[in-house]
């Protein structure tokens, strides 16, 4: 009988995850993958061991973050986080690692979010977010394209989360979408006439413009107006 799955020669995902229950276990555990995203959707593992672009992926990514983490620190919102926080929901049957993922004092005081320590003793450390952040952030890879925009804004929306954004600069035009909570799903917010979109989430309006270099390579600018 097998008892595990080796993906690539670089993950092995136990046999004997049978829930989402299952799978944080082994999502908080000293045997979970450090490389690679491996998200829990709806009853399936979902594991992307592909390099992340630097220039399509990792600096648009950034430029979200820098940006944010500028505006919530100035604002004392609350906590933002980029990589490797992982946000699970059983309400949605979703344990995932978005790209960006924001959540503000009021979400943890009314009890929205919460923080999931870690099993060690001494100091408090935390190693996960339970329940419906704020604000999550997903930048479209080539190998998770139907995953960043089908599957998990569907999830994201079953957890509550409140703002859900999707960035693609897969191929041109750049593609930066806030969406706001609809009646069953998320929705797209309308840009005004210079291409600012309304975040409800931080209360003012973002663009997204981005260029290519003399090499060709992708440069972005997130701009906010207040």
């Amino acid at each position: 009988m097998a008892t595990s799955v080796i993906f690539e020669e670089q993950v092995e995902i136990p046999m004997d995850l049978r829930s989402l229950a299952d799978f944080r276990r082994w999502a908080t555990s000293d045997d979970f993958p450090e490389r690679g995203r491996i998200d829990y959707v709806a009853g399936r593992i979902e594991v992307d061991m592909s390099p992340e672009d630097l220039f399509r992926h990792g600096t648009l990514k950034g430029e979200i973050y820098a940006l944010l983490h500028g505006l919530v620190k100035r604002r004392n919102m609350g906590h933002l986080f980029i990589d490797r926080a992982r946000v699970s929901s059983p309400e949605a049957d979703l344990s995932a690692e978005p790209d960006v993922v924001f959540v503000s004092h009021q979400a943890l005081a009314e009890g929205r979010v919460r923080l999931i320590p870690g099993a060690a003793g001494g100091a408090p450390w935390y190693i996960e977010l339970e329940g419906a952040p704020d604000l999550v952030v997903e930048v479209v890879s080539k190998s998770s394209v139907a995953k960043d925009t089908r599957r998990l804004p569907e999830a994201y929306f079953k957890a509550g989360v409140r703002e859900f954004w999707l960035a693609d600069a897969r191929r041109e035009p750049l593609v930066f979408r806030i969406h706001h909570r609809g009646q069953s799903a998320f929705a797209p917010v309308e840009p005004d006439a210079e291409g600012f979109q309304r975040s409800s989430v931080f209360g003012c309006s973002f663009r997204m413009d981005g260029q290519h270099d003399a090499e060709g390579k992708w440069s972005f600018d997130l701009r906010a107006r207040e």
